[in-house]
């Protein structure tokens, strides 16, 4: 396995300091944005997917400096009720396959997107209960009439150039977590995975490696970025909670640097149980703590991560 880091935490920095910061923190590889949310301020899209002696100038900056390319990043929501919003969506997903191909990027990650609950409808609509009937209905629309037909367009692409795509189970989005991320690969297409982040998952109350046992090869990359679930806000509101991320002390969770949510045994299970399954390439660091700088939260989560990640090929039993 490699340690990495998606470059969105220096979107403020140029390409080049980027990639000297993420060697000048001992890692190998480097997720980069290619639009959507994570924006694209690493990637220039159009001049690359033109030319191939810009791309390889720019894949030459990252090698030169011992890194690989571990992904390029896209979320957005390509099933958005609002036209020019999903047909934006829809071109930056066709973009980063074409690109990705042209890289020799094995996956691209982003979201699953999220439909209107009704085709009358002007905003994305979020059902997590199944009660009352209505709800039924609407996830009946959102799968069968919206996403699944949509991920089938895409399918294709992905077989044509070999990739996959990994989407972030994530709360808000209608694949948000092991159920509903394989309910749409099952309905698609092998081509449509995860890419693992367990910090969406710890303040669902989901454990970690019981998910990544269940989701075995349909791990396509995986995301280092750790919370913290505060244990009195949550037993008085639950975990589902839309205070500002500011708002730390009044909130159920919030997102830390590794090793500040959860301990190096419990990532050390979670490597375990990677490997376990068969996942032997990129974490990939996703910085997004609010109580500590950029540089601090980066350096502590790659120095806990190298104790936990397992780097070399297991030997051979000799004992057995």
């Amino acid at each position: 396995m490699q340690i990495g880091v998606f470059t969105a935490l220096w979107g403020n920095l140029s390409f080049e300091e980027a990639l000297d910061k993420a060697k000048s923190f001992g890692l190998t590889a480097v997720e980069i944005g290619a639009g959507g949310y994570p924006g694209q301020p690493h990637c220039p899209v159009e001049d690359l997917l033109e030319s191939q002696t810009a791309r390889e100038e720019w894949l030459g900056k990252i090698t030169e400096r011992g890194l690989t390319l571990s992904a390029l990043s896209i979320h957005n929501n390509p099933i958005h009720p609002k036209k020019e919003t999903a047909e934006e969506a829809d071109t930056v997903i066709k973009n980063a396959i074409k690109l990705a191909a042209l890289l020799g990027v094995p996956t691209i990650n982003g979201f699953s997107g999220l439909p209107a609950g009704a085709p009358s409808d002007t905003m994305p609509n979020w059902v997590t209960c199944a009660w009352p009937p209505h709800f039924i209905e609407i996830l009946e629309y959102q799968w069968d009439e919206v996403a699944i037909p949509y991920w089938k367009t895409i399918h294709p692409l992905l077989e044509e150039y070999d990739l996959t795509i990994g989407f972030e189970m994530h709360p808000g989005i209608l694949v948000y977590n092991v159920d509903t991320l394989l309910r749409l690969r099952d309905a698609v297409g092998p081509r449509i995975g995860c890419n693992f982040d367990p910090s969406h998952l710890w303040w669902n109350g989901v454990d970690p490696v019981a998910a990544i046992r269940k989701l075995g090869d349909a791990i396509f990359h995986v995301h280092g970025k750790d919370v913290y679930v505060d244990p009195l806000n949550m037993q008085v509101n639950g975990c589902n909670d839309h205070k500002h991320y500011g708002d730390i002390p009044n909130r159920s969770w919030t997102f830390r640097s590794i090793g500040y949510g959860h301990g190096l045994k419990e990532w050390k299970d979670m490597i375990s149980a990677l490997r376990l399954v068969g996942y032997d390439y990129v974490i990939s660091i996703e910085h997004e703590d609010a109580l500590m700088s950029a540089d601090e939260g980066l350096g502590k989560a790659v120095s806990l991560l190298k104790e936990a990640v397992i780097f070399e090929e297991a030997g051979e039993m000799f004992w057995a």
